[in-house]
């Protein structure tokens, strides 16, 4: 099944006195590539959520916010950060030796600077903070595979769009080319006739001899052969559970190759442009495919 790396979701979920509310937001990636960002005293939780995304999602970046709130906190608590403070005041010594200054250091110094005092949460217990972690997780990754399916089914109609119109270009070259060893025969015939001036009489064995010649190195059965593979393949990648992003984008250049490979072999006019528009669409579904876990 086809998803999309890019997706939102954003929940609230409450229970024994705490609610979480997390957000997130999904991006494209070559990778997994988890961003989790909760309040610093409940950092212990982070690897709970990284898991759980993990077995989730394959590709993409994905960030997390998370807030955490209990009926307790009805005020903030607050605690020193000694190193900082330490540093602060022994500084401001230096200054003091250094200047002359005689003014004694007070209160009022050390409390307006940002981080000496810090504001702490009051802490739920773990057990029960975990499981509800657990819930909040769950059901926001619920909503955001939700609305990666939805748009992995919209990228879905595109492509089997697209890849319709390819096979179709892929069988019209097959059939062109059924005409390639006559039409070879016939500029052969008409270039001599030219050179010539239709004074020398034409032998057709030998015309039919480099005829041959011309249309054998100009075969694209072999190419046209692996693109209708390709195209099997691409699509059996598409209705199967697992992520399709990477193989899906081998197989674009695989295909890739190879309808280039036909327009410079064939020397057909008319399949040449065939190839122009199979390769337009060949870069459209490139750029969808970015899109795909």
């Amino acid at each position: 099944m086809i998803k999309s790396m890019t997706a939102f979701a954003g929940i609230e979920h409450s229970r024994d006195n705490i609610t979480v509310t997390l957000e997130m937001r999904g991006y494209n990636s070559r990778y997994l590539d988890l961003a989790v960002k909760l309040p610093s005293s409940y950092g212990w939780l982070e690897d709970m959520v990284r898991q759980a995304v993990g077995r989730c999602i394959s590709r993409g970046r994905i960030e997390i916010r998370i807030q955490i709130r209990t009926d307790e906190q009805t005020c903030w608590n607050f605690a020193v950060n000694p190193q900082l403070s330490d540093a602060y005041y022994a500084a401001l010594n230096e200054l003091k030796k250094r200047f002359g200054i005689t003014e004694p250091i007070g209160i009022s110094h050390l409390a307006g600077v940002s981080g000496i005092i810090e504001t702490v949460e009051n802490q739920a217990d773990a057990e029960t903070l975990s499981r509800t972690m657990e819930q909040a997780v769950q059901k926001a990754l619920e909503a955001f595979e939700a609305m990666r399916t939805d748009e992995g089914q919209a990228t879905a109609r595109d492509l089997e769009a697209r890849l319709a119109f390819i096979k179709n270009s892929i069988e019209r070259i097959d059939n062109l080319r059924q005409g390639l060893v006559e039409a070879s025969h016939q500029r052969i015939q008409a270039r001599v006739r030219e050179l010539t001036g239709d004074q020398v009489e034409i032998d057709p064995t030998r015309i039919a001899q480099e005829a041959a010649i011309l249309a054998d190195k100009s075969d694209i059965s072999e190419e046209l052969t692996r693109a209708a593979s390709h195209i099997r393949q691409f699509w059996q990648i598409m209705e199967a559970d697992a992520p399709a992003g990477k193989p899906l984008n081998f197989l674009l250049q695989e295909l890739n190759r190879e309808v280039n490979t036909m327009g410079v072999k064939a020397g057909s006019a008319d399949i040449s442009h065939i190839v122009v528009s199979v390769k337009t669409e060949l870069e459209k579904l490139r750029e969808q495919v970015q899109n795909i876990e």
